[in-house]
């Protein structure tokens, strides 16, 4: 069973799932990403946590947190493992005498736990394969992008501005409006 490597990209709202959340994970080293429906209790405890926000209170995943903290033990990785009939299910494991223990939980509570311990996050293969989602490689530069292309500087710059306008065009269509904004700020540097 082969595990990849996967960091939180962002969250965002499911306009198709009524008021529930879409966790996206990002391959660390490549570049596929997978999208994963939560609650919105799990993705405010995700999002206060990622943006160091700490209530006056201890949420659910915090007093879990200090809680197995006060049994001298730490997560040490999350790992979604399985999809099933299009359910996630995921493993959090931690150490106790020198063991490996894995325990069930829903990918949800276990990202929410992986960022308050800052344990990494892996996804298998093989769920990865079939749900997730491969992106093109993002240009590194402006030159590199316009590679290729046989035309004088301005009419490069030109046909770059119309090539990312159609793709921004069809990434608005298609409701895919993460790469949307990728491209509208690609088309603020060239114009700008």
């Amino acid at each position: 069973m082969s595990k990849v490597l996967m960091e939180i990209l962002g969250l965002s709202t499911s306009p198709s799932s009524g008021g529930a959340y879409a966790l996206i994970l990002s391959e660390a080293e490549g570049n596929q990403r997978l999208p994963i429906i939560i609650g919105s209790f799990e993705a405010q405890a995700i999002a206060l946590e990622l943006e160091n926000i700490k209530p006056p209170r201890p949420m659910t995943h915090d007093l879990f947190k200090n809680f197995v903290l006060s049994f001298n033990t730490e997560i040490k990785q999350v790992f979604i493992n399985d999809l099933s009939e299009g359910t996630f299910y995921a493993q959090i494991i931690y150490e106790r005498d020198n063991q490996l223990i894995e325990i069930d939980a829903r990918p949800s509570d276990a990202i929410a736990l992986a960022v308050r311990f800052n344990a990494p996050i892996y996804v298998n293969q093989e769920v990865l394969d079939e749900a997730g989602i491969t992106t093109e490689p993002e240009h590194q530069t402006l030159e590199e992008a316009l590679k290729g292309e046989e035309t004088s500087p301005g009419q490069k710059e030109l046909s770059q501005l119309e090539k990312l306008e159609a793709e921004l065009k069809t990434a608005i269509k298609t409701e895919n409006y993460e790469k949307a904004a990728k491209i509208r700020d690609r088309i603020s540097k060239l114009k700008g």
